[in-house]
């Protein structure tokens, strides 16, 4: 966040784009982050030619405080492991940062996609370099549990030294002596032990040995249902489902119109599709086979509709 902090003092004289002062309060940064004017397209891409062209550093900056909301918006997603979220917005607006230094205006996309995933990656890098570091217990009650339960396991595994009836887990009378003996929830022993014998996880493992990528957390930890990208492409697949759609039947003269809305767009009484080939032939008077010519030169002006529509 140093870099962002050199490119707000140079943006200081508009106040928009000035940062609060530092509180050392996380709060008060995202607050401030959040309260950062967006850029439109056309101002992202005059300041981007600016700073590929003539290394316009205020210009970078520009971009850079533009998408810090996006930083926090991505890093609050991999709160799980347990990393601090200030230590996540660091990484991810590193990541940031290199984005704006690496982004290319002429590509016709807009920063938000390519720094998305130059910043999810600076945060899964710090991620894997920290992963042993993530803590057992996060609360005072629960460190003392902790310790605790192994010292009382290893007195269990003592006492079982001369039989085999030791095993790694608890067993339900050994939970209820340990949550009686520290004056806990037997809930909380069954989940601190769950904890313990949790081994470590690749985040992202390497491809199996028949070539296949193995399945690993990187797969499910991140909620892609909020990423910008994805309310893009579902808000215009919703558009496409309705205005799409209806302009595109606006090319169709009546009958193709009609046949293809009888086709596809209609449902019957008891729930099943839209009629048949030899239904909508009855109607016309014509062959089943010259329904369906006419509805597939219909389908392919409405494709070439949709995609000037898009």
């Amino acid at each position: 966040m140093t870099t962002a902090s050199a490119s707000t003092t140079a943006l200081a004289p508009a106040n928009p784009w000035a940062l609060v002062p530092p509180l050392g309060n996380l709060d008060a940064y995202i607050a401030a982050v959040n309260r950062l004017p967006m850029l439109t397209y056309e101002e992202e891409q005059r300041y981007a030619r600016q700073f590929k062209e003539h290394g316009d550093i205020e210009a970078a900056g520009r971009l850079v405080l533009s998408h810090l909301r996006l930083v926090v918006s991505i890093a609050r997603q991999y709160l799980g492991y347990g990393l601090p979220h200030g230590d996540l917005i660091q990484e991810g607006n590193v990541g940031l940062m290199k984005a704006v230094k690496r982004f290319d205006p002429d590509q016709g996309v807009r920063l938000v996609s390519y720094a998305m995933h130059w910043i999810k990656a600076e945060i899964h890098e710090y991620i894997l370099r920290n992963w042993r570091m993530v803590k057992m217990a996060t609360t005072k009650a629960q460190r003392k549990l902790f310790f605790n339960l192994r010292s009382l396991k290893q007195g269990f595994k003592a006492d079982a030294a001369d039989t085999d009836t030791y095993r790694e887990t608890l067993s339900e009378h050994e939970i209820d002596a340990v949550a009686r003996q520290l004056k806990v929830k037997r809930e909380e022993v069954i989940e601190m032990e769950a904890r313990m014998a949790g081994g470590d996880v690749l985040l992202d493992p390497a491809p199996s040995e028949d070539g296949e990528q193995a399945f690993g957390p990187i797969a499910y930890l991140a909620d892609a249902a909020h990423e910008p990208t994805a309310m893009l492409e579902s808000r215009q697949r919703e558009m496409l489902a309705t205005d799409g759609i209806a302009t595109a039947l606006q090319t169709l003269d009546p009958r193709s119109r009609h046949i293809v809305e009888e086709r596809w767009l209609k449902v019957n009484d008891d729930g099943s599709g839209g009629k048949t080939l030899h239904d909508l032939a009855a109607i016309y008077g014509v062959s089943a086979e010259r329904i369906r010519q006419i509805e597939a030169a219909a389908m392919k002006k409405m494709k070439k509709a949709l995609a000037q529509y898009a």
